[in-house]
Order: structure tokens, then sequence, then C-alpha cells
């Protein structure tokens, strides 16, 4: 006989937060809202509260010495989650100031044991809980009154099937307070200003009963409210990703001799970085990536996280975009985080069913990020780009190189690794003039050719041409004496990093 008994989980009409409680709020919970001032605590608690009050679940909503309703009422109504006819129907607010200014504890628990039991409210909230201890005067030491006061509390809304929030103005997580360990669930809000970037993060630092997701999550505050930015699970199905055998699907890069290097086209799912100084191509090779795509009748998403397509005067990607055969993500946010950028990019992905995906660039991308997720730009990469591939998404990312000539670093933030491909462009001296040369580095578990091609590019893209040691034809036909500055020549399986 299977005696257990299982937890109800509420929905919090948040979004993104239901993700990182671990499947929504558990019914009957006692819980505690903590963080500084402004950090969102009044708004989670507001927004929860209209979405899962009803007239059969109830909410109360206690005020100490914090804002009084009505000016509290005023600036909420400005959330699209605000719904005027709940108030004073699903939805009651209660001024508890007076009680507690009386500096009795007792006195409080008193005033809100009989709201509870005139009202029978399925959802009770008590903002600001932490007002209420230190305008205690009683005999004894705040943490005493305040560890009596939450037990009692919490006993009480656990035998009336109540769940209930205390939200308190609270500085360090370290700190041995006995609200801490007496509530079921602690949601801890931070935020931080840096440089002109408003940082804000959740923590669900417990949550009993149920599997939660660790760490900092950020989170904004919008007209709709708050909204989370759960992290996009890396491992949808089982096991490693499979680099696809040889002869799998393979896509066109919609350049015919560059496909014949990468051995036949790029296997269908990989991830390709393409890496050349500036002027090299590489916003070229990626519009022609997308296009050969719309040729074969997908949809592509670009996010460009430097120039607009209009500003790069690139017509391909222009048309094809007017089209709508390809989608454009095209934001300058200076605080985004990588859970963001994700969540933006596979929404669109899904919207418009796309199979390829163009980042340009790294540089761009890490620009596009706080200050405090660039600390962190490697593992962000990698989260993005293993979250297209479970998707299947065929990825090319280009990144900015500076062309030394002397080495084969590939890319300045050591993320080659995390693509199945690499493409090089380098220039090189011939005759005083500079040509464009390219190779293919990497392709993951398939053979590739490792030679170095001159290539040039005009109004019709990219055009691919002899190998570099071929003398004829290097400048339109013309034998010449070449003077080529120190270039490695990459191994078919060097190392690229």
């Amino acid at each position: 006989m299977n005696t257990k008994v299982k937890i109800h989980r509420l929905a919090t009409g948040v979004p993104g937060l239901d993700e990182v409680l671990g499947g929504g709020l558990p019914e009957y919970s006692f819980n505690l809202i903590a963080g500084p001032p402004g950090c969102g605590k009044t708004t989670l608690a507001h927004q929860m509260m209209f979405a899962l009050a009803t007239s059969e679940r109830p909410a109360l909503y206690f005020t100490v010495l914090g804002e009084p309703p009505l000016k509290m009422l005023r600036y909420q109504q400005q959330f699209d989650f605000f719904d005027q006819e709940a108030i004073n129907h699903r939805v009651r607010f209660i001024n508890l100031s007076e009680d507690a200014m009386a500096g009795d504890l007792d006195r409080v628990l008193r005033r809100i044991v009989e709201e509870v039991t005139l009202h029978s409210p399925g959802l009770v909230f008590v903002d600001s809980f932490r007002s209420a201890v230190f305008a205690s005067t009683t005999d004894g030491s705040p943490h005493n009154k305040q560890q009596q006061f939450v037990q009692q509390l919490g006993m009480l809304m656990t035998s009336w099937q109540a769940t209930t929030f205390l939200l308190g103005e609270y500085f360090d997580e370290t700190d041995a307070n006995p609200v801490f360990t007496v509530a079921d669930g602690l949601i801890w809000l931070r935020q931080s200003v840096q440089r002109n970037s408003m940082v804000r993060k959740i923590e669900i630092m417990k949550m009993r009963g149920q599997p939660t997701l660790a760490g900092l999550h950020t989170f904004r505050i919008g007209a709709s409210g708050l909204t989370v930015i759960a992290p996009v699970r890396m491992a949808v199905t089982s096991g490693p990703k499979m680099a696809p055998a040889p002869d799998d699907e393979r896509l066109q890069m919609g350049v015919p001799l560059l496909d014949e290097m990468l051995g036949g086209g790029l296997p269908s799912g990989y991830s390709v970085l393409v890496a050349g100084p500036s002027g090299s191509g590489k916003s070229i090779l990626a519009a022609a990536f997308l296009a050969e795509g719309a040729r074969c009748g997908t949809t592509g998403v670009m996010a460009a996280f430097e120039l607009h397509p209009s500003r790069s005067r690139n017509p391909v990607l222009i048309d094809l975009i007017e089209a709508g055969k390809v989608s454009l993500i095209d934001t300058h946010a200076p605080d985004l985080s990588i859970d963001e950028i994700v969540l933006l990019l596979m929404n669109e992905v899904r919207r418009v069913d796309a199979k390829r995906v163009v980042i340009d660039s790294l540089s761009g991308f890490e620009l596009s990020l706080a200050p405090t997720f660039q600390e962190d730009f490697r593992e962000s990469l990698l989260r993005l780009v293993a979250a297209l591939a479970r998707e299947g998404i065929t990825v090319l990312v280009t990144s900015e190189l500076e062309d030394r000539y002397t080495d084969l670093r590939f890319s300045p933030y050591g993320a080659a690794f995390l693509t199945d491909a690499i493409i090089v462009q380098r220039y090189i001296e011939v005759d005083s003039q500079l040509l464009r040369v390219m190779a293919v580095v990497k392709v993951r578990a398939s053979a590739h050719s490792n030679e170095l091609r001159l290539y040039s590019i005009d109004g019709d893209g990219i055009h691919m041409g002899h190998m570099l040691g071929d003398q004829e034809g290097l400048l339109g036909g013309r034998p010449t004496r070449k003077r080529v500055a120190d270039l490695p020549v990459p191994a078919t399986h060097a190392a690229v990093d």
C-alpha cells in the first residue's frame, strides 16, 4: 500500500519561476521572500497573489510598517497582472501598522488570527514581516521574538491550510536567522548596478520536498511584472550529442568549392566557427549559408550582435529578411544574460521552425552581455551552442580575429573547441597586394581538405579560386613571384585553440 502524500504544486503566474522552483510552489508551504529594498519583493508577491487567488482560495495581504495599502496599490496598478475587480473579493488588504507600532508581536499575531478566522484565506502575505519584529518592544532578543512569532504563525497557517509568504528586507543569507530554519521555502532576490546596467537575480535557496534549479537566475521587471529567465535545459535527450557519421545528411554552405573542402558540405546539426580578420568576408559567408538554406526551403535565424544587415549593406541578407525566409534578432541591450539570449534564440527558432542559425559575431555577443556575465563567457557560449545543438540546429558563428600570420589561434575567447567545424579566413601579401585565403581546419568525425585556397568577393558573394600552391592564376592568370608571409599551414586535425 502506497502511503506517500503527494504535494500539490501551485502555478505562480510568474514566467520562468515554476521551472526554477522545480514544478511550481508547494501548496500550504510557509515561505520567505527576502532581499534588499527595491529588488521586487512586493511586486513578486502581488503577481503571485493575483495569479493564485480565486473565490475558493482567497488571499489576505497584511501590510505592517511598509507602505500603506492605498499607496502600494497606486503603484501596483501599473502592472498588467493587477485586477481591480479582485480587490475586496478574491484579494483583501489589511493594514497592521497600528498593531505593529504598539510594539507587541502577540498583538500582531492575534490580529492576523482574527482576520484569517474571519475570511478563511488560502493565501496569506505579511509585508514587511521584518518590520514587525523590529517594532516590538517586549523583553528578549529580536531573534527569540522572531522565532517564536514565526513558529506560531507557521503552525497556525498550516493548520488552516494556507500557503503563506513573509516578505522581509534581508541582506545576508549566511546570518543564523531562525526564520530561515523554520521556513519551508526561501526565495532570495538580489540586485546590483554594473556600469549602466541593473542586474537582478533570483535564487531558490530552499524549497522543501522538491528539487529546484540551483544557482542564480536572471529576472527582469517590466510592465507585466517579473519574468524569470530559466536556463534552457542542456540535456533534452539522454547521453551526449554524437557526431553524425560522414555519410549522414550534409548541408551546403552556398559556396561550391568550399562545400568540397568540407568533404561534401557541413554535416546537419553541426556548429561551425568562421574566424577571420576584419573585411575577410565572414558575414558574407554567413549570408550565403542562410541563402542556401532558403533555396532548399528551410528558414533561418540570424542573431546580429554587431551591425544590422541594412547597415552592412548586404543585399542578399536584406532580401531574405524582407521575404520572411530569415528571421532577424537584432539586440543591442547592454545588460543581457546568456539565458535571455538563449531564450530569444530558441523562441525564434521554434516560432519559424528554423534549421539554420547564424550568430554574428562572438565579440558583439560578448559585449551584449552585462559585465557580470562576461566573466563566464566561455561557459555561456558552451551553453548556447549546446542548447541549439540539442534542437538539431546547424549553427554558424563568426569570430573577429587579428591576423598576425604567425599563430593558429581562431578565437580570442578560446572557444574553438566548442564547435564541430572551423573555417579560417586570412590575408596574404603577394607582389604588394593583399589577397584572401581560406582553409578548413576542422570537421569533426569527417575527412576534409587541408588546402589553402584563394577567394575573392564581389557583388555576387564569395568565389573560391586556386590553391595557394598553384602558380597559375594567382593574379588574373599571370604567373607571379610569390612573397607570402610566414603563414602556418594547418594540418587536417591540428590542435586549434
